[in-house]
């Protein structure tokens, strides 16, 4: 009984601080402007992303997601160790996309890109 006495005021604490972290940040929310919901049920949600060049995304979030490109696209991305590489995907394409937040990076894409993002719930 001692030891659960001594460990509870932790436990609080523990409680209060996660209780007090925001829940991810929904991009249909934060950037209404780039991501429009297309379809939602309790499964799945269908989100439209369009990216245009020289736009900055919030801090954002992403469950697991498919990705199907409803047109040609391309742009330069940082490789992550100093440099930059060329991503392009044709149209049609489908990708995996693991969880992940992001943002705050400026889009420089070659045209407008429109991706079809299906989020597994």
């Amino acid at each position: 009984m001692k030891k659960l006495i001594a460990v509870l005021p932790a436990l609080l604490l523990a409680a209060v601080v996660g209780a007090a972290v925001p829940m991810p940040l929904d991009p249909i929310k934060v950037a209404p402007h780039i991501y429009q919901l297309e379809f939602e049920n309790e499964r799945v949600r269908v989100i439209k992303q369009t990216i245009r060049n020289g736009e900055t995304q919030p801090l954002h979030a992403h469950p697991d997601r498919l990705l199907v490109y409803l047109q040609t696209c391309a742009w330069i991305e940082d490789d992550g160790h100093g440099g930059e590489r060329m991503q392009q995907f044709a149209y049609g394409a489908v990708a995996w996309a693991e969880a992940e937040t992001h943002g705050g990076n400026t889009a420089n894409v070659v045209q407008e890109c429109k991706i079809l993002e299906i989020e597994i719930l």
